[in-house]
């Protein structure tokens, strides 16, 4: 549920001054330097708050250490609600400004990416074959055997000698 500012200065009193930051439209002028020392300050302030919340109610159980301040204070958990809410602004803030920056990078990055293919020369591989070069010859695939050229007919003339023995 969302507490008014007024509301959030009644409850904290002078620590209204803390989380002065975390509403527009003096959160919307934070750089984002300013904005992350906020939310540094506001976490720390969250956490000390959800401590002293966390002692109360452990100490209510009769788990903790006992002090005269261990009575439930509905007080305490609205503080550190307020806080958390503040934080939770700051928080967003943050991630606004780290996306704008983002967005700002990486379109860099693609503007340069772009003029570097503009700038590259555009590659035209060759069309192959084409019609209307007429006929080529395509290589063979068989195996061409080289031998000497003296002895081709040589086993044909030793069967015919052969031959000519046993007939004659």
């Amino acid at each position: 549920m969302a507490t008014s500012i007024a509301a959030e200065r009644r409850l904290l009193g002078d620590d209204f001054a803390l989380i002065a930051n975390s509403h527009h439209p003096a959160l919307a002028a934070l750089s984002a330097e300013d904005a992350l020392a906020l939310a540094r300050l506001l976490r720390d302030q969250r956490d000390r708050l959800r401590g002293m919340v966390h002692s109360n109610r452990r100490a209510r159980r009769g788990k903790g250490e006992p002090r005269a301040t261990a009575g439930h204070d509905p007080a305490l958990l609205r503080r550190k609600q307020v806080f958390a809410a503040a934080l939770k602004r700051v928080n967003a803030r943050i991630e606004l400004l780290h996306g704008e920056a983002r967005r700002a990078y990486h379109a860099a990055a693609l503007k340069e990416a772009l003029a570097r293919k503009q700038a590259a020369r555009a590659h035209h591989p060759g069309a192959g074959a084409t019609a209307g070069g007429g006929m080529r010859a395509k290589a063979s695939g068989k195996r061409r055997t080289r031998m000497d050229p003296r002895s081709i007919g040589s086993i044909s003339q030793a069967g015919r000698n052969a031959q000519a023995r046993r007939d004659g």
